[in-house]
């Protein structure tokens, strides 16, 4: 048994606490991950304001790398010293999507199988089967994605931002919208999972790539990750916009990383014939969209949902990292600010601003 600082969630609304936790020694199937960072994400907040559940306490954080410390029986995949970057998709191997070929729909995803717990015995709720803002985890083994790469302590905040938001975003427009060498994209909404799209459309050669927010720092911030265009929304309207940068006729690919209404409205109408509409941006529970069907038939293409940006771990983890090293996929530019445990609470405050795309907690 091992404790362990951590930050946990009592109870709903309430500022998170960092409070002393038991980390069980790994069992079958498990592995026992000494952590190096963890993003301070937007679903972390979710679980804080109940809108993931009611099952607190919840131990937070899930964006994370770390180092293995050990591992349970018949765990393969890791050793005791990988690098790795964690994942909430540990692929079962035993479902439909996975028996189809389709692992990265994987419907029965693995976490651990015992319970990390406060020092009276109370268990908890790991986020995303994580719980990573804490000294050590215990999560299933794979959870862990092996990252053979030389990187620097200084290169850990950037790639464990894979385990998430950034993911999330590059994901939707080269996995879900299958984004083509020369065509054209529009990301409505350029907080972190947006402007992660924007540099997935130019690592995948997208030529015209359109940012759409109301924010102008956020704006020109998306330029830095590759935005060629920017077109600020509350001063004009965006599909009228999107389509004039397009000779008149709408991007090939539309992401909406917004998620209400308004902006899948405008996604679906800013899109070329034929065109695809791919939604990341997480809709609050019951939200609704009309379109007229004759429309939807007309217009022809797709609509999507992006399920953690359609990502395989063990096949794009690695990728990415390798782009990062060859300089193709800035994700030092994501890490905003570099944390320590007991400033998560601030970092959830300047999350709300939209003046960072990460706070990133280093242990």
């Amino acid at each position: 048994m091992h404790k362990v600082k951590a930050v946990v969630s009592l109870a709903k609304d309430q500022p998170v606490e960092v409070v002393t936790i038991n980390v069980p020694n790994p069992i079958k199937g498990e592995a026992l991950v000494k952590v190096l960072t963890c993003g301070v994400c937007q679903t972390d907040h979710h679980y804080v304001q109940g809108g993931v559940g009611n099952d607190y306490p919840y131990l937070l954080g899930h964006e994370s790398a770390g180092i293995v410390e050990a591992v349970g029986e018949g765990v393969t995949n890791v050793a005791p010293g990988d690098l790795v970057i964690l994942n909430w998709r540990a692929v079962c191997g035993e479902c439909r999507a996975c028996k189809k070929g389709k692992p990265q729909y994987c419907f029965a995803t693995h976490n651990a199988t015992q319970k990390m717990t406060l020092e009276d015995g109370t268990e908890l709720s790991p986020a995303l089967g994580i719980g990573s803002f804490a000294e050590k985890t215990l999560v299933a083994a794979g959870q862990c994605t092996k990252i053979d790469a030389e990187l620097t302590d200084e290169q850990y905040a950037a790639i464990g931002l894979l385990g998430c938001g950034v993911t999330a975003g590059l994901g939707a427009v080269l996995n879900t919208g299958e984004v083509a060498r020369g065509e054209s994209v529009a990301v409505i909404g350029c907080g972190g999972v947006g402007t992660a799209a924007i540099a997935g459309a130019k690592l995948g050669g997208a030529t015209t790539i359109i940012a759409v927010d109301i924010d102008d720092e956020k704006l020109a911030r998306a330029k830095e990750h590759g935005a060629t265009h920017v077109i600020n929304s509350k001063n004009q309207d965006p599909v009228a916009a999107i389509k004039e940068l397009t000779d008149g006729f709408g991007a090939d690919l539309v992401i909406d990383a917004v998620g209400v209404e308004a902006t899948f409205k405008q996604a679906f109408e800013a899109r070329d014939l034929a065109g695809r509409v791919v939604l990341v941006g997480v809709p609050a529970p019951g939200t609704t969209w009309q379109a007229p069907l004759d429309e939807v038939f007309g217009r022809g293409g797709s609509i999507k949902s992006a399920w953690y940006g359609d990502t395989l771990p063990s096949r794009d983890f690695p990728m990415f990292v390798q782009h990062y090293q060859l300089g193709n996929l800035d994700l030092d530019g994501f890490v905003s600010e570099r944390i320590s445990l007991d400033q998560v609470n601030e970092a959830f405050e300047t999350m709300k601003t939209g003046k960072v795309l990460r706070s990133v907690v280093e242990l």
